[in-house]
């Protein structure tokens, strides 16, 4: 099987998705995807409960932007390959520095599926890296040769965070969480230079993935956090290709709060080989432009296992018609979108 297992319609195309309300389990008993599980969730309502090793994968990402700087600390766990990684990037020059490793053939570590509210840690090449959930918000920990890290990421108790399960047959399928609109505060040293995070001007977002993934892989992601262009906070959310031709998108909008699921599978456009041209992403309720202003590329290859991100940093602006009929209109939120390609 590779990524996508089918082309999206030019203009893209609206499909009909379930909202899930009561805990379910994503597995059944065999380690095969439960058929009950398969929709989407306002609040983290899915037992993760994994069987089997080989095609597993589990992640947890968060991401920092403030004015000066972006942060990103990730563990991974994918069965015969963890990663661990920290990562800081000066949003005046795009350099990047980033600090981190993979172990081969390892043991579960930090990313068992443990209960909602258990702290995870791991630790590679003389990085550490420590999520710890509190009260409704997470305690973010790092500690490296160039970077280190005490951040406390603040959510109020009721807030949404969009969950979906990704179904591609029953031996193949994924749960992603993904949330933003999450102030932080906090400090983050850099090579001695100490960078205060202030809640007035930082935004979190976070990405967590369960799942059993084929072993060809192709995803776009897009994610930013901002205004509309009537002063409301908004948070944004597309992905695209590894769910086209799935009954489930990864795609919303978080208005003042309220999170609006949008049941339609975009089409992304944008040009490989200039990857600083404008980027589009169409629906019959989406209208959106990307407008790059730094490419960063991340690349692993070792023949069978391979991993190639290109990330680009920039601006959104577009319109966006929910389902039940409100408008929302945004320009220039900053935040990225990314193509990626994996075999694993």
């Amino acid at each position: 099987m590779r990524l996508p297992v089918k082309e999206v319609r030019p203009g893209g195309e609206r499909i009909t998705e379930r909202e899930i309300t009561e805990p379910v389990d994503l597995c059944l008993e065999s380690g095969r995807l439960n058929p009950a599980g398969v929709g989407w969730t306002r609040t983290p309502l899915h037992r993760t409960q994994l069987r089997g090793w080989g095609r597993n994968k589990r992640f947890e990402y968060w991401s920092i932007v403030t004015p000066t700087l972006i942060f990103t600390m990730n563990i991974s766990h994918h069965d015969y390959r963890a990663n661990v990684s920290v990562t800081h990037i000066d949003r005046s020059t795009y350099e990047e520095i980033r600090q981190g490793g993979n172990t081969w053939l390892p043991r579960r570590g930090g990313l068992k599926d443990r209960r909602i509210g258990e702290p995870m840690e791991a630790s590679r090449k003389g990085v550490v890296v420590r999520m710890t959930p509190a009260g409704a918000g997470t305690l973010l920990y790092a500690r490296s040769a160039r970077i280190d890290v005490d951040v406390r990421v603040l959510a109020e108790e009721g807030h949404e965070s969009m969950g979906v399960v990704v179904p591609w047959n029953d031996r193949h399928f994924q749960y992603t969480k993904k949330d933003n609109c999450l102030r932080a505060e906090g400090v983050i040293e850099v090579d001695g230079v100490t960078h205060e995070i202030d809640s007035a001007t930082a935004y979190a977002v976070h990405d967590r993935g369960r799942g059993r993934w084929p072993y060809f892989t192709f995803w776009n992601w897009g994610a930013g956090n901002g205004r509309t262009t009537n002063g409301e906070e908004l948070g944004l959310q597309f992905g695209g290709k590894w769910t086209d031709g799935t009954p489930s998108t990864e795609n919303w909008v978080r208005v003042d709060g309220r999170l609006s699921k949008i049941s339609e599978h975009l089409d992304w456009r944008y040009d490989r080989n200039d990857w600083l041209a404008p980027w589009t992403l169409r629906g019959p309720g989406v209208a959106v432009d990307f407008t790059p202003q730094r490419h960063l590329r991340h690349l692993f290859d070792r023949w069978i296992i391979m991993s190639r991100g290109d990330t680009c940093f920039g601006h959104f602006s577009g319109i966006i018609e929910l389902a039940d009929g409100d408008v929302v209109e945004f320009n220039d939120v900053f935040g990225h979108v990314e193509e990626v390609e994996r075999r694993w």
